[in-house]
């Protein structure tokens, strides 16, 4: 077996030194692997991972994702790890674990990937930080697709839940902790329901019905004396792409639709779809929820993974807050709220949204207006991946600057499956008036492969101009689908959104009222709004980030069920105070 670790740290060069960053951004920073699938690769060789699990074990993060060739390991959720190790032991698969289950139990942590046969082991080890795993059972009899275990350590009970399918339910069984297999009694937990869930039906704005959705990415959660069962719909292809819970006081039956669902959901900004994922606690005690980011742009199952802040909130309802998601979140180690049910956002706005840029040379209809977009499918590439390619953003004003996020795109890249050692290196540069630029980052000594780098400053910087020059990409153009600026400008917020209006069918008559349009009055300071909705007026926990734009036609809704409303305008200065809640019966 061959051993390799690769240390994969998301640190930053300033001139004036390294500094702790306090904050991240989605997608997070890790190196992605590329899909190892020919038939995945026919437009284009690309970068993909989803169906992520995180466990905390011996106070350390574990990221298991799927075909990858390994795994990271964290302390403080920001400088990830990657340790390289192939599961699977049959040369007939092309791919590593897909879609991996993951548990702690006692002092032991496992791993078992997906398959519908009985031809994978589970594997276990006291000391994941290294590539020091054993086999533990050499193969699941079940045998699991998407598999997800519980091990609830106040009974000594292991649980295993499992299923991806648009015909077949979600499954669940009990596992003898000793031997790890089940004595046969299998449960079907759930089903989907998108007659009456408007967020459970198939395509990008769920009114596709060519094919019924698809219920996977099982995940349960125990908190107090209840059950949270997770479960991924309609697709993962789509924005809509969501996590729902069900509750039980029961580990295998007994099961309820959370009144307040998709608990995990985004379907806007940069960043978008937030499907099956796993929640997990921090060293603090409090609960995140990691999950998929669809990107599709090469191929359907190119994604990413994002991490959000959740919990439960003072009556028990599992919540995952993802209102300005995609911009800097305060890390869990700098968090001074036990309360997550307003989000960890930093406060520090996107400065460059369509703003006027300049760039060294332009590959094709790649246009560089695609790299400042707000929309992580369209890309602006160089014509080359040479040194002294260049992208340049005006912020249109001098603006105080406090994080960059650099997300490169996939064009012509030669790789597929795992690569290591592979690295970017860049520089850059600030000025206030285009012409005299001074060093604001410098990677040019950067030896990390750094995809979807974040950089927060040491210090907040003041400038107009940024550019950002290549030196060294690890293969393919330079491209960007989003060079991200965040800060806080010297203007005005926008004021109160007016006129906001909720349009729903209205019981008695024969309307669709899984869907909803949702219109206001264009704000000519913003640059875009959030909506927020919820069952009740104190739980608008959902969200929905538009740009540009002053209606919405919301179709995630449950049919029989009264919504609440709400909505903000944002720009490069601030947000704006939030509208009055609405009522929609």
């Amino acid at each position: 077996m061959i051993k390799i670790v690769a240390f994969f740290w998301i640190m930053f060069s300033i001139t004036t030194g390294f500094s702790q960053q306090k904050t991240y951004c989605n997608p997070i920073n890790i190196d992605y692997g590329y899909t190892p699938f020919k038939w995945f690769s026919e437009q284009g060789k690309h970068r993909t991972t989803a169906d992520p699990v995180i466990v905390n074990f011996q106070k350390k993060y574990f990221l298991f994702s799927t075909n990858q060739e390994g795994y990271w390991w964290s302390e403080n959720m920001l400088n990830w790890n990657f340790v390289y190790r192939k599961f699977l032991l049959d040369n007939k698969y092309t791919h590593d674990l897909n879609a991996p289950g993951v548990f702690a139990m006692k002092d032991t942590l496992y791993v078992y990937g997906s398959t519908h046969e009985k031809d994978f082991p589970i594997w276990k080890s006291t000391n994941p930080t290294k590539d020091d795993w054993e086999i533990a059972v050499d193969t699941l009899k079940v045998g699991a697709w998407d598999p997800a275990f519980l091990y609830d350590e106040e009974k000594d009970k292991l649980f295993l839940y499992w299923g991806s399918s648009n015909e077949f339910p979600l499954f669940g069984t009990e596992l003898n902790t000793k031997t790890l297999q089940s004595d046969g009694f299998v449960k079907p937990i759930l089903t989907l329901k998108p007659e009456i869930h408007g967020w459970e039906r198939f395509g990008e704005y769920n009114d596709n019905t060519f094919l019924q959705p698809f219920m996977e990415g099982a995940w349960v959660t125990k908190y107090k004396d209840n059950y949270y069962f997770q479960y991924g719909a309609p697709a993962t292809e789509f924005s809509g792409y969501a996590d729902g819970v069900y509750v039980s006081k029961n580990p295998l039956e007994g099961f309820s639709y959370q009144k307040h669902n998709p608990f995990s959901y985004k379907v806007g900004g940069f960043a978008r779809g937030a499907g099956h994922g796993a929640t997990y606690q921090d060293n603090f005690g409090n609960w995140w929820h990691t999950s998929t980011i669809i990107l599709g742009q090469k191929n359907n199952f190119e994604r990413r993974i994002g991490i959000w802040p959740a919990g439960f909130d003072k009556d028990d309802v599992m919540y995952c807050i993802t209102a300005y998601g995609d911009y800097p979140i305060v890390l869990p180690e700098f968090s001074k709220e036990n309360d997550f049910t307003k989000g960890l956002f930093a406060g520090w706005m996107l400065l460059n949204y369509n703003k006027p840029v300049q760039v060294s040379s332009t590959l094709g209809g790649y246009q560089s207006n695609f790299a400042v977009d707000e929309d992580m499918r369209t890309y602006w590439s160089a014509k080359t991946g040479e040194k002294g390619e260049w992208f340049q953003t005006d912020l249109g004003e001098i603006s105080t600057i406090n994080a960059l996020q650099i997300n490169y795109a996939d064009q012509d890249v030669e790789f597929m499956g795992k690569t290591l050692n592979k690295f970017h290196q860049y520089k850059i540069l600030s000025s206030n008036d285009g012409k005299k630029w001074n060093i604001l980052v410098d990677k040019s000594n950067n030896k990390t492969d750094v995809p979807n780098d974040y950089i927060e400053l040491e210090q907040p910087a003041k400038a107009r101009f940024l550019k950002l020059e290549n030196i060294k990409m690890p293969t393919g153009k330079f491209a960007l689908s989003g060079f991200r600026v965040f800060g806080k400008g010297n203007g005005k917020a926008p004021n109160e959104v007016q006129k906001f209006t909720v349009l729903r069918a209205e019981k008695e008559k024969n309307g669709e009222r899984r869907s909803a349009w949702i219109r206001w009055q264009q704000n000519t300071d913003a640059d875009g709004y959030v909506i927020y909705f919820g069952k009740s007026p104190d739980k608008l926990y959902g969200s929905i980030m538009v740009y540009g734009k002053n209606d919405y036609f919301f179709t995630a809704m449950d049919k029989n069920d009264t919504y609440y409303f709400q909505i903000e305008a944002f720009n490069s200065n601030g947000i704006s105070d939030k509208s009055e809640v609405i009522k929609v019966e």
